[in-house]
């Protein structure tokens, strides 16, 4: 399938700039929920991005400032652990979407939104299941919010060096439980997720 499929579709019906949409952080037990926004222009390649998932840390990090020279504009949206246990995860991860876009410099005509729950915003939106893994602009979104994100997960390490955020980037891995056990929980755990203050009681 072209990866460009969608974004062709767009534009033929009228749409100039085509945004991609995804976002980066939904499972953690720490740490925020990012997501970008991706327009890139009609004679864009980018033959080597992917599905962030799909591509080793190296190879994003290559690939990180190629589509930000490539693309037409790029936004970024963060959303705090707070944030997330005030409400859910589902609405942080729509209202980062929404910071992403609106931090583009050129505002997109259509979005096209990995999953299946659509962008709280006015602009014609398709939401696309695997979106990821089809779409060209939303692999690219899919790298930043990525490497954006694992980059935050590498400060907080310096900050909280016993949980080994910089191995895990705040999943819950075998390490990061064992961590919790013993340790409990720090300032950027969600302490709404299931384990996390479950970790503090085992402790004690």
């Amino acid at each position: 399938m072209d990866p460009f499929y969608y974004e062709g579709l767009a534009r033929n019906s009228g749409y100039g700039l085509v945004a991609g949409l995804d976002e980066c952080g939904r499972g953690p037990l720490a740490g925020p929920v990012v997501a970008a926004a991706v327009i890139l222009p009609e004679d864009a390649r980018l033959s080597g991005i992917r599905d962030s998932k799909k591509m080793t840390a190296r190879s994003r990090e290559e690939a990180f400032p190629i589509i930000q020279r490539e693309a037409l504009s790029f936004g970024i949206g963060v959303v705090s652990h707070r944030y997330i246990d005030e409400f859910n995860i589902l609405r942080a991860s729509l209202e980062a979407m929404l910071r992403a876009v609106s931090a583009l410099a050129r505002p997109p005509e259509f979005l096209l939104v990995d999953g299946i729950h659509p962008v709280p915003i006015s602009t014609p939106q398709r939401c696309i299941k695997r979106g990821d893994q089809l779409s060209r602009s939303i692999s690219a979104a899919s790298v930043l919010a990525k490497v954006y994100r694992d980059r935050i997960m590498l400060c907080y390490h310096n900050q909280y060096p016993l949980y080994g955020f910089d191995r895990h980037k705040g999943y819950g891995t075998v390490r990061h439980m064992e961590a919790l056990k013993r340790y409990g929980h720090c300032p950027i755990h969600r302490i709404s997720f299931k384990g996390v203050l479950r970790g503090d009681k085992e402790k004690t």
